[in-house]
């Protein structure tokens, strides 16, 4: 039932289905263009609504009741960014080995604001639990969302990221708030 009303959501606010679910056990789908919340709610409903279940990690402080409720259900789990950002990664390979089957769905711009600078998070992650790596995306302009393809890391992250830059340069991908994102840097 619950895929049957994301889909109707979906189609109620003008949104196309791209790609049903990855295909992997372990995944990774890169979440681009993230200028807004309402990418969270986008993408949700996408992957809901083709019988995936994604999880993304979100800080502890937004589990207070009844909020922590709705979060936890759709998928987010709690973490602890204080402690730093190794802290952050071991914690999110905990919750990969955790699971026989995990897709985490993760922004490597890291900030719904401008920045040239995307984060390698993903990229350690994927390495060290072998998780397969989607470039997935929500295109505001076209009102598309889906993945397009698997995306082979190798062992240099910052050319890994580059890549996946010119990848979605060449795409044209829009985000609901185009100032906020680039592709440059």
């Amino acid at each position: 039932m619950k895929k049957v009303i994301c889909k109707f959501l979906l189609k109620l606010m003008g949104w196309k289905v791209m790609a049903g679910e990855v295909p992997a056990k372990k995944a990774i789908i890169i979440g681009v263009p993230h200028t807004s919340m309402w990418d969270f709610v986008i993408s949700w409903l996408y992957y809901t609504s083709v019988g995936g279940f994604a999880r993304v990690m979100v800080k502890k402080e937004a589990f207070f009741w009844p909020l922590g409720y709705f979060l936890r259900k759709m998928g987010a789990i709690p973490v602890d960014r204080s402690k730093g950002t190794l802290s952050l990664l071991k914690q999110t390979i905990a919750a990969f080995n955790a699971y026989e089957k995990f897709h985490m769905a993760i922004a490597p711009e890291g900030t719904r604001q401008l920045t040239r600078e995307w984060k390698a998070g993903f990229h350690t992650i994927a390495r060290v639990t072998g998780a397969t790596v989607y470039l997935g995306y929500f295109d505001w302009g076209k009102k598309e969302v889906g993945w397009f393809e698997e995306f082979p890391i190798t062992k240099d992250a910052e050319a890994d990221i580059r890549r996946m830059k010119a990848f979605y340069r060449e795409k044209g991908i829009v985000g609901k708030y185009p100032e906020l994102f680039t592709t440059e840097g």
